[in-house]
């Protein structure tokens, strides 16, 4: 007898970023009248640059009943709103990969996801790129991944809540987009995830006050019996 599959979780339906429709525009997204960038089947809600700093909330479907109303400070609503239809990006967007938030406490994030239905599906280990040794808690979060990043050593005096760090967006054509943007991206590099490239936007340049990065596609399932 094998153990049963785990419930399905909430599943994001919108994220609301702080950044004006323009230089998502610019960065070679479409966005539509009313500000929204249909990005796979998530709807990102630009709120304007004086909204705040980065990924500043989300809607989730299927949040359990007396689900908290926010994860570690980080604002979550629910909603009932559909998959959004996916729009035509000239950088080749089809789907936000993951989101990353840091905390300085990865305990108390942790509980505080349990409180709105998300638990960790894998942990990970590594170190900064200014070398501080740190971890990282993964949560699947219906299309997208949510990481939190915290030092594996907790300060004595832990900040309060977590803060907002960038998303990552996968394209189809990583090679396209960057020609697109130009002197606005960095040149592509081996991601962490194997037989993945990643290249950054450099944001400044367009007017993003949020950090953003485009993967390439995840590469395909290896076939069963090894292709045999």
């Amino acid at each position: 007898m094998t153990d049963p599959a785990p419930a399905p979780g909430p599943e994001a339906a919108t994220l609301s970023i702080a950044d004006d429709p323009e230089p998502w525009a610019a960065a070679g997204f479409t966005v539509d009248d009313d500000g929204v960038c249909r990005v796979g089947h998530l709807s990102l809600v630009l709120a304007g640059h004086d909204a705040g700093q980065g990924v500043i909330g989300w809607g989730l479907r299927g949040l359990p009943e007396g689900a908290a109303a926010d994860l570690d400070g980080f604002p979550t609503r629910a909603t009932d709103q559909g998959p959004a239809a996916p729009a035509s990006h000239p950088n080749t967007a089809t789907v936000v990969d993951h989101i990353v938030l840091l905390t300085d406490d990865l305990d108390r994030t942790v509980t505080a996801a349990a409180g709105v239905g998300l638990t960790p599906r894998r942990w990970r280990d590594h170190a900064l790129p200014d070398g501080t040794a740190a971890r990282q808690a993964f949560f699947r979060v219906g299309e997208i991944v949510l990481e939190v990043v915290a030092p594996r050593q907790r300060p004595a005096v832990p900040r309060p809540g977590v803060r907002s760090f960038g998303l990552a967006v996968t394209v189809a054509d990583l090679s396209a987009a960057t020609a697109l943007l130009g002197e606005a991206a960095s040149e592509a590099r081996p991601a962490v995830q194997a037989g993945r490239a990643i290249a950054t936007i450099r944001g400044r340049a367009l007017g993003l006050g949020t950090p953003l990065a485009l993967m390439s596609p995840r590469p395909a399932p290896a076939p069963a019996g090894g292709g045999r």
